[in-house]
């Protein structure tokens, strides 16, 4: 007869394989367009596009997948930034739609590109914090990429 083992395990930090990922470091470096692992290295080579592998600690980037979220993100933001703005201001003042159109448009221009950049980051932080798509090196080698 097969004795059955009822003792209950109990998952940590502790208790995963591998280098210990925090979730909010990984994406602070990120927003700061840096490595999530190392916080040293660029993470982008150009505006939007990243970097190859980072050129301190050699993390790779390749396998991110931030596709659209950043922009999405960026427009939750956005909006809740300046549809407000434009309702308290409409409602106050009433000024000229041209002066509304002049202020809310390149307002709104300006911080959707200032913002993409950093969202982006932290996405990538985000997947690589929480070892998805990719980046896990502990990752099983019989499930297919996506």
């Amino acid at each position: 007869m097969e004795t059955v083992n009822t003792a209950t395990t109990v998952w940590t930090r502790d208790t995963v394989r591998g280098e210990k990922r925090d979730l909010w470091t990984a994406m602070k470096r990120g927003f700061r367009c840096r490595c999530p692992r190392c916080g040293e290295g660029k993470l982008f080579r150009a505006f939007l596009k990243t970097a190859n592998n980072c050129s301190k600690c050699s993390l790779d980037f390749t396998p991110h997948r931030a596709d659209d979220l950043p922009a999405y993100l960026v427009i939750v933001v956005v909006g809740h930034i300046v549809v407000p703005a434009a309702l308290w201001i409409e409602t106050n003042y009433a000024p000229a739609v041209w002066l509304q159109l002049a202020i809310y448009l390149p307002l709104t221009f300006v911080l959707s590109l200032l913002l993409l950049q950093p969202v982006k980051g932290a996405v990538v932080g985000f997947q690589w914090a929480l070892r998805m798509h990719g980046f896990d090196e502990n990752a099983l080698g019989d499930i297919p990429p996506v």
